[in-house]
């Protein structure tokens, strides 16, 4: 097997908990017409058919703006705005159905396609479309009538998971429905986060221009909180894709959705990147970042053994098996990264002398740069204190010079518990250090 079949097969292996994850999952995309007409929208119709067929349950919410513009160019008709939101008259909404209409139908046929020798062959998706958005008229703002844009009043969620229930692909598109039978021009980012809202959904990924949100270094923030999101939108104004990709995605997140994506419709596999590796291609947004430190459980067992395995097989850290490291889950804090585990750290108290072991502290090579590791011993110094502990110990063979940074001083044996000094291994030759809390 060449290095590249290797690489394929350990990508394979790794992406299986997210499988496994997103499996049953309501995604809502929001595709603007931009992504639709750019060379890379192939590969994304292909990366969602892929997505259907792992058992995710897919809503598309589609846009046209530049469809509409070409159409009102070549009509040489000018479209009003008032606070970046267009103004639809009747000529301009008979632009936009006939817009929308069309993109409706190139969507279908794209996800329709079965061709041999395509990633497509064999899938026999069912799209389905309808009108599912009951809108209203926007109204009259500062004396400025919108007339025929409206906002959404809610979505029919029940009809649309009757068909997700069929693994059928749904169509979104920005127009509403009113009981009267009139029909409304609707904000693409509005319909998104109502639908993401109303369906309950588990994410939303908005397919942008941009990787993501970026510093002001330009380097690519791969997790925001809602209170970061905001901060970076304010920075913007409503006349940039950026600020109305980050509205969206901080409404939808305040509205109840648990995670936004945001990632680029020109990166070939940015959705499967995005969703199947541990840290991503674009920018999750979400009410709180998406890495915590927590009490291990029983279900953490399996993360634990596949994380302390190299170390054990280097003679780093002391061999446990997985009915010892059961029987001794309750002593272990992990941190948890979108579901796996990239650290842990053990406490062990003993009671002759108030003082606790910490013990079996790793971090996943991956994320050894971070202040993980130090962020993680201060859990556990929290929980010595909480506990009445007075002092910690540790062994160690390689990390000496950590542990003295971290506040650690060097002793010897006889400062021990009594029962440790009993089970300590003279072979390892571990040195050892203290600290009092």
């Amino acid at each position: 097997m060449n290095v590249n079949k290797k690489e394929y097969v350990n990508w394979f292996r790794h992406s299986s908990p997210y499988i496994n994850a997103h499996r049953g999952k309501v995604f809502v995309l929001m595709i603007s017409g931009s992504a639709i007409r750019d060379a890379n929208f192939d590969n994304i119709i292909h990366d969602v058919t892929l997505l259907n067929s792992l058992g995710v349950r897919l809503v598309i919410v589609f846009g046209c703006r530049p469809q509409i513009e070409e159409r009102l160019h070549k009509q040489e008709i000018t479209s009003a705005f008032h606070r970046a939101i267009r103004i639809t008259d009747n000529t301009i909404l008979s632009i936009v159905k006939e817009a929308v209409g069309a993109l409706q139908i190139e969507l279908a046929a794209k996800l329709s396609m079965g061709l041999a020798n395509s990633p497509m062959h064999m899938a026999h998706i069912n799209v389905v479309s309808g009108n599912y958005v009951t809108a209203k008229p926007k109204g009259i703002f500062n004396g400025i009538d919108y007339q025929h844009t409206g906002q959404v009043r809610k979505i029919n969620g029940a009809a649309i998971k009757q068909h997700l229930d069929t693994s059928s692909i749904v169509l979104v598109a920005p127009l509403g429905y009113s009981p009267t039978g009139e029909v409304f021009n609707l904000p693409l980012e509005e319909v998104a986060i109502e639908a993401a809202q109303h369906l309950v959904a588990d994410k939303l990924i908005i397919l942008s221009s941009s990787e993501g949100v970026c510093d002001d270094s330009g380097n690519l923030l791969r997790e925001l909180s809602l209170v970061e999101g905001r901060s970076f939108q304010e920075k913007l104004t409503p006349q940039d894709e950026l600020y109305r990709t980050l509205h969206a995605a901080c409404q939808a997140v305040n509205s109840g959705v648990k995670r936004c994506h945001i990632v680029s419709y020109k990166h070939d596999g940015a959705l499967i990147e995005e969703l199947f590796t541990r840290d991503g291609v674009g920018t999750l947004l979400g009410q709180d970042k998406y890495e915590t430190i927590r009490v291990a459980t029983i279900e953490d067992v399996g993360g634990i053994l596949e994380l302390i395995a190299p170390l054990e097989k280097d003679g780093i850290l002391v061999k446990r098996s997985r009915e010892l490291l059961e029987s001794e889950i309750t002593q272990f804090t992990v941190v948890e990264r979108d579901g796996a585990i990239i650290a842990c750290a053990a406490l062990y108290p003993y009671d002759d002398n108030q003082s606790g072991e910490l013990a079996c502290v790793v971090t996943h090579p991956d994320y050894r740069k971070g202040k993980r590791a130090a962020n993680l011993l201060m859990h556990i110094e929290n929980q010595a204190r909480n506990a009445k502990l007075q002092q910690l110990f540790v062994l160690t063979t390689q990390a000496s010079h950590w542990f003295i940074e971290q506040g650690f001083t060097p002793t010897d044996l006889a400062q021990l518990p009594a029962q440790k000094q009993q089970i300590y291994n003279l072979q390892r030759n571990s040195k050892i250090f203290i600290k009092q809390l």
